[in-house]
């Protein structure tokens, strides 16, 4: 019986094949030519730069920590989502963690964008030295505050 189905799978191939040889199906359009540029409007082909300002980032220069908070319950959630969850140290709610701009971490939390909060780390006074780590903040905005406190002048400056 297989012998037979064979046969017959083989000669309706070729059948199909010199039918669409001697005349080609006017209905029949090959899915690599439906979808080239030149089918498609120019509109959807324009380049999004206008976006980068809205969002406050520059495609030429991506920001390098992103600040990740999760933000809804892993509840009721796949377990693969759960462990993705606990991989990234977003265990606790409302808790933001640092990750690096990195194709390894985005990937990660591609599987879970909508549990988590991601923005960009912004460093206006730029990053901190070893002495400024202790008197470092975050706030609400995504930026990283650095909270310097005032140096004693030398003794010799004053007296001079």
């Amino acid at each position: 019986m297989s012998g037979v189905c064979r046969g017959l799978s083989s000669v309706s191939v070729k059948v199909l094949t010199e039918t669409t040889a001697l005349s080609p199906c006017p209905w029949f359009m090959s899915a690599r030519s439906k979808f080239t540029k030149a089918r498609v409007h120019e509109q959807y082909f324009s380049e999004r730069s206008t976006e980068h300002e809205k969002y406050g980032g520059d495609p030429n220069q991506p920001h390098k920590l992103h600040i990740v908070t999760r933000v809804k319950s892993v509840m009721r959630r796949p377990y693969w989502e759960k462990e993705m969850v606990k991989h990234l140290g977003l265990q606790k709610a409302h808790t933001p963690v640092i990750h690096k701009n990195t194709p390894a971490v985005n990937s990660q939390l591609k599987f879970v964008k909508h549990l988590v909060r991601i923005q960009p780390l912004k460093t206006p006074y730029g990053l901190p030295t070893e002495q400024d780590m202790a008197d470092t903040y975050i706030n609400s905005k995504g930026e990283l505050i650095v909270h310097r406190l005032l140096q004693p002048v030398d003794p010799k400056a004053i007296e001079s």
